[in-house]
């Protein structure tokens, strides 16, 4: 398992500065604009590298290779899910890094107290779009992966304004209840596991 991971940042390494103008790129898009932009930031940044990790899995066939090894389908799964959650994890708390900067230096930009509910929250919605990426991911062909990618991307930048808007209401009327919040908390893993289950089972009967 340690292996697969480190054979995903291995493979990712010559992509670093992909990542790194994400970061710069979203937080140049959203920053100046939105009271959001923590959140859109480390959102599009965490899931565009998830996205980035299945192109380049794509490009250089490295399922049709690691199916040929003595590991198991759902241990290839298992290691994406895994590198997922690094991802998102980096990106998040990267975008929050950047925030903190920008408050510390720029305080004409009136940026809010970003707090560990805002990180998480950021990070329960990479969960979902990983929960709904996946199996649909893994289900497709190579075309169809490819296009699956493309149309999650489009739609990210499509629904950033509304969602925005979105995040807004929900601010103006507070923040949710505690036992709101564990209750979301758990559907979101809850999902996420299941979605782990679904991927396995349609890449276990996927011939490549």
């Amino acid at each position: 398992m340690l292996n697969l991971l480190r054979k995903d940042f291995i493979v990712l390494k010559s992509s670093l500065w992909i990542i790194a103008l994400y970061l710069v790129v979203f937080s140049l898009a959203f920053i100046p604009q939105s009271e959001m932009s923590m959140y859109f930031v480390g959102i599009y940044t965490a899931f565009g590298s998830v996205i980035l990790a299945t192109m380049i899995d794509i490009r250089n066939h490295n399922h049709n290779f690691l199916v040929t090894l003595p590991i198991s389908r759902k241990q290839i799964v298992k290691a994406k899910y895994l590198s997922a959650i690094l991802y998102t994890f980096f990106g998040v708390l990267a975008s929050y890094g950047i925030h903190w900067l920008m408050k510390l230096n720029y305080s004409e930009l009136n940026k809010p107290n970003y707090t560990i509910l805002d990180i998480l929250f950021a990070v329960g919605i990479v969960f979902v779009l990983v929960s709904i990426y996946m199996p649909l991911f893994y289900s497709l062909s190579k075309k169809g992966a490819a296009i699956i990618n493309a149309v999650f991307m489009t739609s990210l930048i499509i629904l950033a304004q509304p969602v925005a808007v979105l995040l807004d209401i929900v601010n103006e009327k507070g923040r949710i209840g505690v036992p709101l919040m564990i209750l979301i908390s758990m559907g979101i893993l809850l999902l996420f596991f299941v979605s782990y289950v679904v991927t396995v089972r349609l890449f276990s009967r996927k011939d490549l």
